[in-house]
């Protein structure tokens, strides 16, 4: 078997069937790019305009700075914002989408979709102030839906958008306010960092990074009134028991792989699958199967039970097991290199969006008037290619993992409920003051083929875990657990520290499920990141304490995104500290990487900290939790002996 840079098995089976082949994948591709780019690497190449590209050569008279006189710190905070602007409005820009369906459900428009949780519908409603009494379902959703595209186009900069100023304390907002980094539009916003950072207008480092903070606050917003809707319109996720990695395609099946971001048509797929197992079976298969990769197979796994194939890295080899009969893709994470793969076998590549098409691919423009038909078709399509599938060329590995799925913040805090019915949250407040667990991680981000795929994951997961630290877990990290079987009870018998043991011990008793509770807890794509934010506050509140002090942290070992640079951006804000597990493009100044990982502590209470290495940073992870908590021991002892002398 030949070296390759994945922990995964399977992928290794498939990596060297891609090599018998000839086809070369994305790993083959990060090795050509190698050396890397220093300039780029470091954030000190400037392309904004086109005397460029310059390159910082700081001992080199005349070559320190740009063409235009901009400096290190100039570049640099302009190349990381820009980062932070395309991940805002990928994420916001899948809120947009999602609030525009909602609000033609609302309008009688459409028949394919409903609202299927109107519970939800009504505490979001009475969240951002819409009025519910005595009004019906589609009247109230009208609202909601008004209210969420309301946030892209205002442009009255004397209003704040709505679903941050909903669901966050009123301290970090006067702290935003004070640091002028509140929003009141996503699409202004976003707009005004553009200009800020074209040429010739803003130099200075700090004020540009804070343009940059602005926009990552319009990430959150777009990100959880995405999350919302899309609980309104399909449901909010449940646990469920499925099963991860390649053994999930089935040989005697017609297989269909949903992938990218956007749930609005991989929902229907699941729906009008259902409907359509005779068919298949007139083609001669068993039926069905449906199988996600990226955050869509999140949407549909949290949702539906949807098996997991693979993430972000791996994607091109659910192809090569040549049992992949349509692979249908909607925005975002999606590499054009699949439709390459597809041609060495049957597989269909279906395109679905107006703003992401592979030359060569299928296009079936999504119409949502018509959504359960596209569907229909898109099955059909595949249906088709199965019975052109050349069964010499099937090789799936035979491996795959229980996974244990679905925890939205509500069925989160419905676990928690079994243990304390009038108070959920105070369970993991009282594990935490009591010594039981230490504190909670969040384990997100993508896939980044500068290390060795998944691994630092599972090794930060493990790691934390032994040291007694309560996981959630999302986007493709979250999928990089589920391929290594770490998310189902086993995994805690494993790997779980005595502490958290217990605690999970406690849970299960109560919660009643008919399987064990998963070492980590999945929240769903990286669109629902706002699920772990939601919950850090509640702790906050209910602990006594600000968001910054709060014994969290958040990881990301392989980030790769810009919307990865965008979701750190606003856990920093929020005060959370947040390890990315590769070298950011910040290094390049000085100034710029000591705003970002020393001075932004001082202000938010959160920073980045950058480590490759998983030892290390599981280790500087654990001693901030353990650093808060001792923190918040002392206020603890502090206020008592005050309250005891008074």
């Amino acid at each position: 078997m030949s070296e390759h840079k994945t922990i995964d098995v399977a992928a290794t089976q498939m990596l060297d069937r891609a090599k018998e082949i000839g086809f070369l994948t994305t790993f083959d591709r990060a090795k050509a790019q190698e050396p890397r780019c220093t300039f780029g690497n470091t954030g000190i190449c400037c392309r904004i305009c086109l005397q460029g590209p310059c390159r910082i050569l700081p001992k080199k008279p005349g070559g320190n700075k740009g063409i235009c006189g901009a400096a290190d710190y100039t570049i640099v905070a302009r190349n990381t914002v820009r980062y932070i602007a395309g991940g805002a409005a990928a994420h916001s820009d899948h809120g947009r989408h999602i609030a525009e369906t909602l609000l033609h459900v609302a309008e009688g428009k459409l028949h394919d979709y409903k609202v299927t949780d109107p519970d939800k519908l009504v505490r979001v409603a009475k969240r951002i102030g819409v009025e519910t009494e005595g009004r019906d379902v589609m009247a109230i959703t009208k609202d909601v839906a008004s209210a969420a595209l309301a946030e892209f186009g205002r442009v009255d900069e004397t209003q704040e958008l709505t679903w941050i100023n909903a669901y966050t304390d009123e301290k970090r907002l006067d702290l935003w306010r004070k640091t002028t980094i509140m929003p009141s539009g996503i699409n202004l916003s976003l707009a005004q960092l553009l200009h800020q950072t074209h040429v010739g207008t803003d130099s200075d480092p700090v004020n540009i990074i804070f343009g940059g903070l602005k926009a990552a606050l319009c990430d959150i917003d777009g990100q959880h009134l995405a999350t919302d809707l899309s609980d309104i319109l399909f449901g909010t996720g449940v646990p469920v028991v499925t099963e991860a990695n390649l053994g999930a395609i089935k040989a005697d099946k017609v297989n269909i792989a949903l992938h990218g971001h956007n749930p609005l048509l991989s929902q229907m797929v699941v729906n009008a699958a259902k409907e359509m197992q005779d068919e298949a079976k007139a083609a001669g298969a068993t039926g069905i199967n449906l199988v996600g990769i990226c955050c869509t197979g999140n949407e549909v796994l949290m949702r539906e039970g949807v098996a997991i194939a693979t993430n972000f890295a791996t994607q091109e080899l659910a192809v090569m097991t040549g049992a992949m009969d349509a692979m249908v893709v909607d925005v975002q994470c999606i590499m054009p290199s699949l439709r390459s793969a597809a041609e060495c076998f049957h597989t269909k590549i279906v395109t679905t969006m107006p703003i992401m098409k592979i030359p060569g691919s299928y296009h079936f423009a999504f119409d949502e008037h018509n959504a359960i038909n596209s569907a229909k078709e898109i099955i059909r399509l595949a249906i088709e290619a199965y019975k052109n599938r050349d069964a010499s060329k099937v090789s799936i590995p035979e491996i795959k993992n229980t996974v244990v799925a679905g925890f939205s913040l509500e069925s989160i805090l419905n676990i928690f409920g079994k243990i304390n019915p009038e108070n959920p949250i105070r369970v993991l407040v009282d594990a935490i003051e009591a010594g039981e667990i230490k504190g909670i991680a969040s384990l997100i981000g993508c896939n980044n083929l500068k290390g060795t795929h998944d691994q630092n994951h599972t090794a930060i997961a493990i790691e934390l875990a032994k040291n007694d630290v309560f996981l959630l877990a999302g986007g493709c990290s979250a999928q990089a657990h589920a391929l290594a079987g770490m998310m189902n009870g086993e995994a805690v018998k494993k790997y779980a520290g005595e502490g958290l043991k217990k605690f999970f011990a406690r849970l299960n008793a109560a919660a009643g499920l008919t399987t064990e509770l998963p070492l980590m807890f999945h929240t769903g794509s990286c669109v629902d990141y706002s699920r772990q934010q939601d919950l850090v506050n509640m702790l906050a509140k209910e602990m006594g304490v600000e968001n910054h002090e709060v014994p969290y942290v958040v990881s990301a070992p392989e980030a790769m995104s810009e919307k990865a640079v965008a979701i750190g951006s606003w856990n920093v804000a929020y005060g959370n500290p947040t390890h990315v597990g590769v070298i950011a493009p910040t290094v390049g100044s000085q100034l710029v990487n000591d705003v970002v990982t020393k001075i932004a502590e001082d202000v938010f209470g959160g920073f980045f900290f950058w480590e490759p290495d998983a030892l290390k940073a599981s280790e500087r992870l654990v001693e901030i939790i353990e650093e808060r908590n001792w923190k918040n021991a002392m206020r603890k002892k502090a206020r008592d002996a005050k309250a005891a002398a008074e």
